[in-house]
């Protein structure tokens, strides 16, 4: 169904803990791997974050303190997490979590490039509203009258 195949490895634990968010998810081929609420929100597979094709991505910006208010499983090859933003359409598949375990490090290091390209903070209040909308020249034109 979602690209699994025989070698995925299967979650058998995933734990959302709410104190350090955190969602642990353990493997059954012993790999197991912390995600911040942040990290998943932020490279969520929904086509609102990732577009419809290379380049169609939309910058994730403000997104520190969000919470995971729940985790639903989706059948039996994904969770979709369910973000206090309202963001609620990414359905991570064990390969897509364990791509985003085994990447981690780079994966968020790119984020941060392009947050900083663009401008942009993981803060809220620090991103002017217009550019957490996507419009006024968003394409990095900075396009609003806002220099930093």
């Amino acid at each position: 169904m979602a690209g699994l195949d025989r070698d995925t490895p299967i979650p058998t634990e995933i734990k959302v803990q709410q104190k350090s968010r955190l969602l642990d998810v353990r493997f059954n081929n012993g790999r197991q791997f912390s995600f911040t609420f942040e990290f998943l929100r932020v490279l969520s597979p929904s086509a609102e974050v990732r577009g419809h094709g290379p380049g169609q991505e939309t910058l994730q910006v403000g997104k520190r303190d969000v919470d995971v208010t729940r985790v639903e499983p989706v059948g039996a090859y994904a969770v979709k997490p369910v973000f206090s933003d309202g963001h609620e359409s990414g359905i991570y598949s064990w390969d897509y979590l364990y791509l985003l375990g085994e990447n981690q490090a780079e994966l968020w290091a790119d984020y941060l490039a392009k947050l900083a390209a663009a401008g942009a903070s993981r803060d809220p209040s620090a991103t002017p509203p217009e550019k957490a909308a996507g419009g006024c020249g968003s394409s990095g034109g900075g396009g609003c009258g806002h220099h930093h």
